[in-house]
């Protein structure tokens, strides 16, 4: 469920006609609604209350706005981020410390340092050489970083390919075979508090059995791990529960989800950690973009639009699907292509679609888009970098500006031998 509805012939987000944010912060925009990403967090969260020692990480990476980390601090979450920028991100928003996990198979040693020093509550470990420079920070600064063991269980998410990341040939994680070796070396290293494992599967799983295969699995790693003589009292189950991008389409319920992670996890004694990132934040957006015109094409026509694959750029990276639908629909219909105007033949929304029938001017949005939108935007083609704006009720503002060219030019410099 989400809040964008058509209210006398006009969508809205909440209580907000969509023209009207068009008409003032012009197009292609983000927009969120707020009531959306309450609900979402509450529905998620209420779900886990079956478990004991649940803790939630939202994952920065499919939605960074300071404005929706604020919202999810408001709910108790945490974060799970992949980079300095991202932990700066959830600790301006709010976030605790100690509710934030640093993940990722590439942190700096600099961006290990300021964890420690702002106290973040874990390092999830992709190497034992990652744990070896962590622990000989620690050490150096006189602290002990508390870090998991992200393990390759060697499981197929049934995800597209471009976000599967729990397989052997995948960069993330330590080898499943090898894990409980290098665990028990790092856990008598000084500077390291190993307390446990973690793995991530993939992102948009349809469904539960890889992950439950992938959760009996490192279970019997934990069990092994302990019988070594070894401590494990936190279980980092990762995220990856995806969400209907078009009608038909069915996915796990977060309750379905959580009783399912009761039925495997419930003799193992440790708090358990999740990192939803998309069921979040996936139906709170929307992405504005208006018909620049509809061209006469060799068979479809084609309605070029002034959003562009550097604004939402999952359809040209996965051959994604966002529906796309007319801010103000006429009921009538028909087939034609989707295309930015970037000087790329991937620059494609869609293809042979059926959608309502638009002309030059009219406004549409891509829908489902609040996840792995806004965030994965650029300036491809000198093209500004997209906005975003939040809706509460009927109040609305902008949440993140508009770059445009000038600016990003403006940073530029050219040598005195150039000039």
């Amino acid at each position: 469920m989400d809040h964008f509805e058509l209210k006398n012939g006009v969508l809205h987000a909440e209580d907000v006609p969509l023209p009207v944010i068009a008409a003032q912060v012009g197009t292609p925009v983000y927009v969120y609604s707020r009531a959306t990403l309450t609900r979402h967090a509450r529905v998620f969260r209420d779900a886990l209350g079956v478990l004991r020692n649940a803790r939630i990480a939202f994952a920065v990476k499919s939605n960074p706005n300071l404005s929706v980390l604020k919202v999810l601090a408001a709910e108790g979450y945490g974060a799970d981020v992949v980079s300095g920028g991202e932990m700066e991100r959830a600790l301006a928003a709010g976030m605790a410390p100690d509710g934030i996990v640093f993940s990722g198979v590439g942190k700096t040693a600099a961006e290990m340092r300021r964890g420690i020093e702002a106290g973040i509550g874990q390092f999830n470990l992709e190497s034992e050489e990652e744990g070896l420079e962590l622990a000989e920070i620690a050490a150096s600064m006189g602290r002990v970083a508390s870090a998991a063991l992200r393990v390759n269980p060697d499981v197929d998410a049934g995800t597209h390919g471009k976000i599967s990341t729990g397989k052997a040939e995948n960069k993330f994680g330590v080898p499943f075979d090898r894990a409980a070796a290098i665990y028990a070396r790092l856990a008598g290293t000084p500077g390291l508090n190993m307390r446990g494992l973690t793995l991530h599967i993939g992102s948009q799983l349809s469904k539960l059995e890889p992950l439950e295969a992938a959760f009996t699995k490192v279970g019997g790693l934990m069990e092994e791990i302990r019988a070594g003589g070894h401590t494990v009292t936190h279980m980092d189950l990762g995220g990856g529960i995806g969400v209907p991008y078009k009608a038909g389409e069915v996915f796990p319920q977060p309750e379905e989800y959580a009783a399912m992670v009761a039925r495997v996890t419930g003799n193992w004694g440790v708090t358990l950690m999740f990192e939803p990132g998309r069921v979040i934040t996936g139906n709170t957006g929307v992405l504005v973009t208006q018909v620049i015109r509809v061209k006469e094409g060799a068979g479809n026509p084609w309605v070029v639009v002034d959003a562009a694959m550097n604004d939402l750029a999952r359809p040209a990276l996965y051959d994604a699907w966002h529906d796309f639908v007319a801010v103000e629909p006429k009921g009538e219909t028909f087939e034609a292509n989707i295309v930015g105007p970037i000087c790329e033949s991937s620059d494609t929304f869609a293809m042979a679609r059926t959608i309502d029938t638009v002309v030059r001017g009219d406004l549409a949005v891509f829908r489902t888009a609040g996840a792995y939108g806004a965030t994965m935007a650029n300036t491809y083609n000198s093209r500004p970098l997209v906005p975003e704006v939040m809706v509460d009720g009927d109040k609305w503002a902008v949440v993140a500006d508009r770059i445009d060219p000038a600016t990003i030019l403006a940073a530029e410099r050219v040598p005195e031998w150039l000039a």
